[in-house]
């Protein structure tokens, strides 16, 4: 088995990292981790579509992996989804790619007509994740990637009413993107550590969310290596 770990931010993930770094794992190279015969490598890539996209296609174009795992921070447009709530990305959407009206109103690429929504990837103009069967415990939750996150009342409302999505962040539709292109299976794992709301960064809680990420992966990385 060869799992490839996709993080934004070593940070997000130094728990699990710890755990790799001790036995029974053993440390190969400074990013790749071996049990028995399975394989775990690390792929930091950087804050944003951009990083992730490059980065994650150069592995991918020269390696191949049973599972690529996504983990995160994210925050919920959702009240009803709980501060360090782990949850799984079912599909995902840009929520930036397009025209801003003279009215301040957007218009996406799909209906402007410059991309048809069901162009591969996509369907409907969303990237959906292919793996049906749901991970026990875990919410299913429908995703926003964005190059600017949201923190304007404004703009939060328009978005609301924009799409139909639970949690909101900077890198998981590019995972899917990537991945859906070089059928490598996958799935994206995120804690909620913010609400998408006037921006305040004191009602935050990281620390909780990176723990909570952290045990969730741990123990789907450990029940999968058994």
């Amino acid at each position: 088995m060869r799992i490839l770990i996709v993080a934004a931010t070593p940070f997000e993930i130094a728990p699990l990292i710890q755990h790799l770094e001790q036995e029974p794992f053993q440390q190969v190279q400074p990013s790749l981790f071996r049990k028995g015969g399975h394989e775990v490598q690390l792929l930091v890539t950087g804050v944003g579509i951009a990083l992730t996209t490059y980065h994650l296609t150069r592995v991918l174009a020269k390696q191949s992996f049973d599972l690529v795992l996504n983990g995160g921070i994210a925050g919920s447009f959702r009240r009803s989804l709980k501060m360090g709530a782990v949850v799984q990305v079912q599909s995902e959407q840009f929520g930036d790619l397009g025209v801003e009206e003279a009215d301040g109103s957007f218009t996406d690429i799909f209906s402007m007509g410059l991309l048809d929504p069901n162009f591969s990837p996509f369907e409907q103009g969303k990237l959906i994740q292919p793996l049906t069967e749901p991970i026990p415990g875990l919410q299913s939750v429908s995703g926003l990637t964005v190059h600017r996150v949201h923190g304007y009342p404004a703009s939060i409302e328009a978005c609301i009413r924009r799409y139909e999505v639970d949690i909101e962040t900077m890198e998981s539709a590019a995972v899917f993107m990537c991945c859906l292109l070089s059928a490598a299976p996958f799935l994206a794992i995120r804690s909620i550590s913010n609400y998408v709301e006037a921006r305040n960064r004191e009602a935050w809680d990281i620390p909780l969310a990176i723990d909570q990420l952290n045990q969730t992966l741990i123990t789907m990385i450990d029940s999968i290596l058994e």
